[in-house]
């Protein structure tokens, strides 16, 4: 199915712009729309973001991928967020979908970190037909351990340089301080929408026991399935088109 790509342009409540693209089926049936929480300190230009909203929009689900703020093209500086400012912009950018197409958005898909902001946000989202994870972990404070002993030169400096799957970023001491308290305990207990977890059995950067634990504390329906022989970052094509095809197969029914 051909598709096509729309810049989408995504204004926050603190005035930052974020930059989203839209792909969509050009020819095909709409069957829903999604929306795509990349992974942390990624963008909406990763490979696997980029081929996973490819891969779902020749299913029929129009795509939203966009990049957090201080990230890809978007506005901010990185090193300026914090757990508020990453809900604010995924906030946003459903709101901007909604928005831009006049419909709710149907499926909330997100990666890594992103899968954690996912469930945040998503279980205030009551209009969302489904949340789906990527290797997600179970508290967002998981994402720490990728700063290593520079940590501390972050509490007493304010900041410092961070290099993440090769890609150097900045990141502040506030973010370390929101993300160290908060778990996903309050946002499983009061999610009602349907749960799609998937997850690598060998993922070395986020154990397959967040997946379990995201499970156990959920309320169903819910499921999850085993992305045999993946890696955390989805790193090969067929890799993704094949978790495409499992969300759009599980989310059949949500979407009609």
């Amino acid at each position: 199915m051909a598709i096509r790509n729309t810049s989408l342009p995504i204004d926050t409540p603190r005035g930052i712009r974020l930059n989203g693209v839209l792909v969509e089926p050009h020819d095909g049936p709409l069957l829903g729309q999604a929306c795509i929480a990349h992974c942390f300190a990624c963008s909406k230009d990763f490979p696997a973001t980029v081929r996973l909203a490819r891969a779902l929009g020749e299913e029929g689900i129009a795509t939203l991928r966009f990049d957090f703020a201080g990230l890809g093209d978007s506005e901010g500086r990185f090193r300026d967020s914090t757990l508020d400012t990453y809900c604010e912009d995924l906030n946003a950018a459903l709101d901007a979908l909604k928005q831009a197409t006049g419909e709710p958005t149907d499926l909330l898909i997100g990666h890594s970190f992103g899968g954690a902001m996912a469930i945040h946000v998503g279980s205030q989202r009551e209009e969302l037909a489904g949340i789906v994870t990527i290797a997600a972990p179970s508290r967002p404070g998981h994402v720490a351990h990728l700063f290593g002993d520079i940590a501390d030169t972050i509490q007493h400096e304010g900041f410092a340089r961070v290099n993440i799957g090769g890609r150097p970023v900045e990141i502040g001491r506030a973010f370390l301080d929101s993300i160290e308290a908060p778990t996903l305990d309050s946002a499983l207990e009061r999610m009602s929408q349907p749960l799609l977890l998937l997850h690598a059995p060998g993922d070395t950067v986020v154990s397959v026991d967040h997946a379990r634990k995201i499970f156990q504390q959920a309320h169903h329906p819910k499921s999850f399935i085993a992305l045999h022989q993946t890696d955390h970052l989805l790193s090969r094509p067929e890799h993704t088109r094949y978790v495409a095809g499992l969300i759009h197969a599980w989310a059949a029914n949500l979407l009609d």
